[in-house]
């Protein structure tokens, strides 16, 4: 709103300070960089350096994140012109009531553009307090470019950026072991401080740079796994002018995300000790093996989203939340979880319902318009990711105790793959995405060109009365593109999926679903 203060260090000492928005000591605006962090987007403010601001309040960090616009276009500027400052709101419900915090977050110094302040950016290299690097550069981050080079000002990929840095102090420090980092990457793809040393690495020999500094990579900095999981909507545009005269203050940094958030760490426990995470109540878990909770996430979260997205959407309901709070739909997914898709996993059934218990509270946060749409884009490779493993292994086990085929099929994600099915049910594509109907009207299935023109053509000869639903069925589980198998070997299976298919055909998704719960 026009007329308000601007955010920044004077207004916040002046006037914030002791307030329930900024209720801490000003000793946190004076704490030392001891981050350099690439990435000052949205999800590592509202993730990372809140971390830091958590801890730097109980006084057990003392330290502060300078932030890298890793790319030439970026918002730097708004940070430094608010001296780091903006305002960060989580949301959602916490054991049931709604959970709405507003707080002035400290833990960013000042941020610098690698674009145009390169030299200043090397020169953090020199600064023996800075010791952690933390990443968020997206999934397309970690990649390796064959055409940085080491005198780049600066490389342009994330991982030569880094690479340069590294051997800045690495000569500046006459490749002293106890001056390497703690390299902290939240991208999310699997292994990515493993990956991310790999890269470094191949720069490195690329580069022609000396063995020794490559064993200091090696052996002096510490490349940790991590799994990260926090929703952060962004800033909330539609209720900017609302909020700013709550505030009583311009922000035009201000961020917003939920209320939970986890934070997995592969690697040594003693680094607790530099990382005191667990001091400050934060979820954080340090792990000898990622595996089981990327797993965990990857088939409750992600595989509840992927399952129930076609049969949520045709039947009627757009957004998460809403599904979540329908009679109907709110069973379907609880059972889903509860009674195919934690039974189909090798951690310990508590440990599975609690997390499940969490996630279904995320999805029913009423200030986040999460929609099905959005979710279904690519729905095939999800499927596959993030249902089949599930589906597979529920059989698998349901067979190993010697019970009969028939009950070992899950039948709410065989469902939930019939939902799927009828979800691409169109014949024409147009613009890259396939065309299909709910209740009269159009909707756009967006996926890969291949597999709208797979569903196009095998809903178009069905019909034109050249195959049945039988032959539909059978087709689809045959496509090994989509599931790296032939599925019509899974006993049982494509039998089930067609009473289903048939099913929603005669009776409608809500007709059909009712009867799948009461059965």
């Amino acid at each position: 709103m026009k007329g308000l203060p601007r955010l920044n260090k004077k207004y916040l000492a002046n006037k914030l300070l002791g307030q329930e928005i900024a209720d801490y000591p000003a000793d946190l605006l004076e704490y030392p960089e001891r981050v350099i962090q690439f990435g000052e987007g949205n999800f590592l403010r509202a993730f990372m350096d809140w971390f830091f601001h958590e801890m730097n309040k109980k006084g057990i960090f003392q330290g502060r994140a300078v932030v890298i616009q890793p790319i030439s276009q970026g918002r730097v500027s708004q940070l430094n012109e608010q001296d780091g400052l903006y305002t960060l709101l989580l949301r959602g419900l916490e054991k049931g009531q709604i959970v709405n915090k507003k707080e002035v977050m400290t833990g960013v110094s000042r941020g610098l553009n690698a674009y145009t302040q390169w030299g200043e950016i090397l020169r953090l290299a020199e600064d023996p307090a800075i010791e952690f690097v933390v990443s968020n550069t997206t999934e397309a981050g970690i990649v390796y470019s064959g055409e940085d080079r080491p005198g780049d000002n600066p490389p342009n990929s994330f991982p030569g950026k880094l690479t340069a840095y590294l051997y800045h102090r690495y000569r500046y420090f006459g490749g002293a072991r106890d001056k390497g980092m703690i390299i902290i990457p939240a991208e999310l793809i699997e292994g990515n401080g493993d990956q991310l040393r790999a890269i470094v690495l191949k720069l490195a020999e690329e580069w022609a740079l000396p063995e020794d500094f490559k064993a200091w990579v090696r052996e002096a900095n510490v490349f940790l796994n991590t799994l990260v999981d926090r929703i952060v909507t962004g800033y909330p545009f539609h209720e900017r002018d609302k909020l700013e005269e709550e505030l009583g203050y311009g922000d035009e940094n201000i961020v917003a995300g939920e209320i939970f958030h986890l934070l997995v760490i592969e690697g040594d426990k003693k680094l607790q000790e530099k990382l005191p995470f667990h001091e400050a109540g934060l979820n954080v878990i340090w792990v000898d093996n990622l595996t089981p909770y990327r797993e965990r996430k990857v088939r409750i979260l992600n595989g509840a989203h992927t399952s129930a997205v076609a049969v949520s959407f045709l039947a009627g309901i757009d957004l998460v939340r809403e599904a979540v709070q329908d009679k109907l739909l709110g069973k379907f997914i609880r059972k889903t979880i509860f009674e195919n898709i934690i039974p189909a996993m090798d951690m310990a059934p508590e440990e599975l319902e609690a997390f499940a218990t969490e996630v279904l509270e995320r999805f029913a946060n009423p200030f986040i318009d999460h929609k099905w749409l959005d979710i279904s884009l690519n729905s095939i490779a999800k499927f596959k990711a993030r249902v089949l493993p599930s589906l597979l292994d529920y059989i698998e086990k349901k067979n190993n105790r010697g019970e009969a085929s028939s009950s070992a099929l899950p039948r709410y994600l065989v469902y939930s793959l019939a939902a799927l099915i009828n979800f691409y049910r169109g014949r024409e594509i147009r613009d890259n995405s396939l065309l299909a109907e709910r209740n009269g009207e159009t909707y756009l299935v967006r996926d890969d060109i291949k597999v709208l023109e797979f569903f196009a053509g095998l809903w178009g000869r069905y019909f034109a009365g050249e195959i049945d639903l039988e032959e539909l069925a059978g087709d689809l589980l045959a496509n090994q593109a989509f599931w790296g198998q032939d599925l019509n070997e899974v006993a049982g299976l494509r039998a089930s999926l067609v009473d289903y298919l048939a099913a929603i055909e005669g009776k409608g998704l809500r007709g059909s679903l009712l009867e799948l719960l009461e059965s």
